[in-house]
């Protein structure tokens, strides 16, 4: 592992927490899709998270995604359950997308890397859900699954009928989107902010270095 100097591990805090604080910004701005139930919302606070996973590498975006995740953990509607969500399924997005990328930093790469991030979250999601956040939130909340799938039908999604179709016609087709949307978002904007992450951390080195964890 690569030693830093004091200088260039502050650098990385600094930018830790600018990257972390626009993600807690934009973790605000979240609205419902088309035939979702309302407690399943989007937002766009995984893209800085995922372009710190690649400019600082995957474990720097772990670290954004539990402090983004904490931050709203006050105001959380779901008693938390909704944070643990996010964390666990966020990181199943940006940490096979980060190592992916370390090991050959250019466009094909990147695809490749956003492509599988997306396919892994929507996996880990839908096992998720489906074992462990849905019968957790079902507990914490004391939502009964069929008022669950009743506010699915509500908002037009009459595929809905137990918790398997909640899992495949709600849960993997949002992550499905999510992943996709973040991942165009960022293809467009990495290559013009990516100078301003990496600098110094690339002096003296042939391609840029990480961060690891």
């Amino acid at each position: 592992m690569k030693k830093f100097t004091p200088k260039q591990r502050i650098n990385w805090i600094a930018k830790t927490g600018i990257i972390a604080a626009a993600a807690i910004i934009l973790m605000f701005f979240e609205f419902p899709l088309p035939l979702m139930p309302g407690f399943l919302k989007f937002d766009l606070s995984e893209v800085p998270v995922l372009l710190a996973a690649f400019a600082l590498g995957p474990w720097s975006a772990v670290i954004i995604e539990l402090i983004k995740n904490l931050a709203h953990y006050p105001l959380s509607a779901t008693f938390g359950v909704g944070e643990i969500a996010n964390f666990v399924i966020g990181c199943a997005f940006v940490v096979p997308a980060g190592i992916i990328y370390r090991f050959h930093r250019n466009k094909k790469t990147a695809i490749l890397s956003m492509a599988v991030g997306t396919i892994s979250m929507t996996l880990v999601g839908c096992i998720a859900n489906y074992y462990v956040l849905i019968p957790f939130y079902i507990m914490v909340i004391g939502f009964p699954l069929d008022t669950i799938v009743g506010m699915t039908n509500g908002v037009g999604n009459t595929l809905v009928k137990d918790l398997m179709t909640l899992i495949v016609f709600v849960f993997a087709p949002f992550n499905l989107f999510k992943g996709t949307i973040i991942s165009l978002i960022v293809a467009l904007v990495y290559k013009r902010l990516s100078p301003l992450i990496h600098k110094e951390f690339i002096k003296g080195q042939k391609s840029n270095c990480e961060i690891k964890g």
